[in-house]
């Protein structure tokens, strides 16, 4: 900053300069320049939840389990991405403190808690926050003055800590006029130029006014919307189902209606924006399109792609859906759904975990982990349980499996947390793998049905488990559909002659069973007399057993899972 000193005649100033171009500390223009020259503090929000402040870096957070350290401002975006990676999860992020805040002044403080953040965030009003629409073309010039309107001097501003320095420290007594023409570059890129005061606040004030803050342009969302035709991208309910809505085209008009066309067959539905950005969806109570039939959470928008999510109210479990501009001819979902359908399906332990050349293995040999329909997972051990997220997607035609599990009690889970490609995926192994950053080398992960270094298939110890003691039917599903109430009350025996007997204190059934092994299957034969024969089938596999559990499965000819059938022992 540069300051020049002088002083000119009144008259000559009168000439050069009106009293209305001139301004002091108490000026509307003075509190806008201010605010777009303070210290900008939005950008790094997604930490310190405070517009009015800015992080001084580097910091060190654990976001959404996993413990990252932001070295600069590019670096934020890493957040956001592990945020991004699980839509249906609760999104947290714990900071390493204490840190050292910037305020809109760019002095320095310093943090210790969460609480004094929380506080110091509760400060920062709306007219408090930097304006950020807008930045100036230096170097810029001012003309100063005195009380009696003389100019003083002049002072050369070169970048936006000497702008707000320099109008900080205005006095009572001060006056001062900017050297006109300046010029401003809009959020838009564009470079205007302004010629005067009026010019000037006028610009930014429709700057602030016409900055939208929402997290899609409604006015932008209605017209792309009922612009053409949209199709199912993507439909996920459990499972995907995608493949439901092949061949139906979608349109969308302004007045609020719908209709979703297929082979000649039109269904008339509505659509309405709601409160907090929700894309209400209605086609009526016949399948598949009933399944739309919701109050969907925006994520994104573009004149190309509409991706939705809706979290339900009695289970908690997500759907997406998104719309985009190719047609759905279908055949797409059958290898993630068996994928899916596999995973969570029974209890997982890690066989392998190779990472640059080095088996980290051992390090997971106590935990049995287990992937929920809901997106969420946990890795239990005697001593800890692990909290995480999965999601499982086909990326460029490949089946993609994603991770993340919470890393401050056990740092070793975040070498799981990463987008792994499948490499091979059955009932009981997946193996996975992934191209270390920088292409440098690749890492391998595999999972089981039995713990590192448990061997092959033992027939003759799941007979001696389910020999000792009594059990109970845990769970049963027929094609999906729970039907464990038929086996409710019932106690079985299971003999070593290969008969199993049943009571509920009044009825006595009796039955058969039979253990076989097939490469590397264990076959499950049971049969049961009526009441209780809903269950019978020749042709079980074993999915997994412990010493007080057994889950056999049942899979039609594509490979997918028809029944399940779970004891668990008394």
């Amino acid at each position: 900053m540069s300051f020049f000193s002088c002083q000119k005649e009144e008259e000559e100033h009168i000439d050069e300069t009106q009293d209305e171009e001139t301004i002091t500390a108490s000026s509307p223009l003075t509190g806008l320049l201010l605010r777009t020259s303070q210290n900008p503090g939005a950008y790094d929000d997604i930490i310190d939840g405070n517009s009015c402040t800015a992080v001084v870096l580097p910091v060190t957070v654990i976001a959404n389990g996993q413990q990252v350290t932001i070295n600069s401002p590019e670096d934020i975006t890493i957040i956001q991405e592990i945020f991004n990676l699980f839509p249906n999860d609760t999104d947290t992020l714990e900071i390493f403190f204490p840190i050292n805040l910037e305020l809109f002044d760019y002095t320095q403080i310093t943090v210790n808690t969460q609480a004094e953040l929380d506080a110091l965030a509760d400060t920062c009003g709306t007219n408090d926050v930097e304006i950020g629409c807008l930045d100036f073309v230096y170097p810029i010039s001012f003309f100063t003055y005195n009380s009696d309107q003389q100019q003083t001097g002049t002072v050369t501003i070169n970048n936006d800590l000497e702008l707000f320095g320099f109008l900080q420290n205005l006095g009572p007594n001060d006056f001062i006029s900017l050297d006109f023409p300046i010029s401003v570059i809009l959020e838009d890129g564009t470079t205007v130029e302004v010629n005067s005061n009026q010019e000037l606040q006028t610009l930014i004030d429709d700057c602030v006014a016409n900055t939208n803050n929402d997290p899609i342009d409604i006015s932008q969302f209605e017209e792309d919307l009922t612009t053409g035709v949209w199709y199912v991208d993507y439909f996920f309910d459990d499972y995907d189902e995608t493949d439901n809505y092949a061949g139906y085209e979608f349109t969308f008009a302004l007045d609020g209606t719908a209709q979703a066309i297929k082979s000649g067959i039109v269904v008339d539905g509505t659509w309405a924006l709601v409160d907090d950005f929700k894309f209400d969806l209605f086609f009526g109570i016949y399948p598949p399109l009933d399944e739309l039939d919701e109050d969907w959470e925006i994520l994104e928008a573009s004149a190309d792609l509409i991706k939705l999510k809706h979290i339900s109210a009695s289970d908690g479990s997500t759907d997406y859906l998104t719309f985009g501009r190719n047609p759905n001819t279908g055949g797409n979902n059958t290898e993630l759904n068996l994928f899916i359908e596999n995973l969570i399906t029974g209890s997982w332990y890690l066989n392998l975990l190779e990472e640059n050349g080095i088996d980290h293995t051992a390090n997971f040999n106590e935990y049995e982990f287990t992937f929920y329909g809901n997106g969420s997972a946990t890795a239990v051990s005697s001593s800890n349980t692990i909290n995480g997220f999965w999601t499982a997607q086909i990326d460029s035609g490949n089946l993609d499996f994603i991770m993340n599990f919470e890393t401050n009690t056990n740092a070793d889970f975040g070498k799981l947390n990463d987008d792994w490609d499948v490499l091979e995926a059955t009932q009981t192994i997946i193996r996975l793998s992934d191209v270390s950053g920088g292409g440098s080398g690749t890492d391998y992960l595999s999972f089981g049905r039995e713990p590192s270094g448990g061997g092959g298939p033992d027939p003759q110890e799941l007979r001696d488990i389910l020999e000792s003691g009594t059990w109970y039917v845990e769970k049963f599903l027929d094609d999906g559909n729970d039907e464990t109430s038929e086996f409710n009350g019932y106690d079985f025996n299971f003999y070593s002659n290969q008969t199993v007997y049943a009571t509920n204190g009044t009825e006595y059934v009796y039955g058969i069973w039979i253990v076989t092994v097939t490469g590397q299957e264990l076959n499950f034969e049971f049969d049961m007399d009526s009441p209780i024969n809903g269950a019978d089938d020749d042709e079980y596999k074993t999915l997994q057993y412990t010493t007080t559990s057994a889950t056999f499965i049942t899979r039609n000819s594509q490979g997918e899972i028809e029944d399940t059938l779970i004891f668990k022992k008394n």
